[in-house]
């Protein structure tokens, strides 16, 4: 890697398109093994192999073996980070009443991006906390707890303390690539979005990161912010 400009390496990595590909599918936080990969970028499995052993050696991606197969996965969320603004620099906007395909509704509606929700809903989730004062722009890049935070997420069944102890961003605000506003991502993000998970707020979509919101999860929405999903 180029130590004058490791950035340069990093883009030359992320740029071509199969392995572009590769970490798109890797962004719904499941790993997969290389065959998998391999199909999803449409690509020989010779090929992918190379590719993923330069995604392994750039750092952008980790390697595991189980049994017979070998399957990836990111890194970790800065990686996510990264990719979800790149995302939101290089999709246009559509043109007002542009058709949009049943699966590009999905991942615009929500997302997984890694461990954490993406998507018009978390854009309006993290907007919703903010005006609630549960939560509050702390920088550039971060979000903070607000007055009302600490109930909020006792509520909720989360240990902010035992977050904070983690060794990762608390709060993070990353940049959603189809709303172009920050989502809320970090050690609390990620807590957010398990604990919607597991509460039945929002549900896998099979091969596919777009997730459904369910309608117990839209009903707590509109009770908690107002809000209909």
């Amino acid at each position: 890697m180029s130590i004058a400009h490791p950035i340069s390496s990093v883009g030359e990595l992320i740029g071509e398109p199969a392995r572009t590909a590769i970490l798109i599918a890797l962004l719904g936080g499941r790993d997969l093994s290389a065959g998998e990969l391999a199909r999803i970028a449409g690509i020989s499995p010779q090929s992918a192999s190379a590719h993923l052993s330069k995604l392994v050696d750039g750092a952008l991606l980790t390697a595991r073996n189980h049994g017979r197969h070998r399957y990836y996965g990111i890194t970790g969320p800065e990686v996510a980070y990264a990719l979800e603004a790149l995302g939101s620099i290089a999709t246009l906007p559509r043109p007002t009443g542009a058709v949009r395909s049943r699966e590009d509704l999905d991942m615009y509606r929500a997302r997984s991006c890694y461990d954490h929700l993406a998507g018009r809903v978390a854009v309006e989730l993290t907007k919703a906390l903010e005006h609630s004062k549960v939560i509050r722009t702390s920088g550039e890049r971060d979000y903070k707890l607000g007055p009302k935070g600490l109930v909020w997420f006792a509520d909720m069944g989360i240990d902010v303390d035992a977050l904070r102890r983690e060794r990762r961003m608390f709060a993070r605000r990353c940049l959603d690539w189809t709303e172009r506003k920050p989502h809320l991502a970090g050690a609390l993000g990620a807590a957010l979005y398990s604990r919607m998970l597991a509460s039945g707020w929002i549900a896998r979509r099979p091969s596919t990161r777009a997730l459904r919101i369910t309608q117990r999860g839209a009903r707590e929405l509109q009770i908690r912010f107002g809000f209909i999903e």
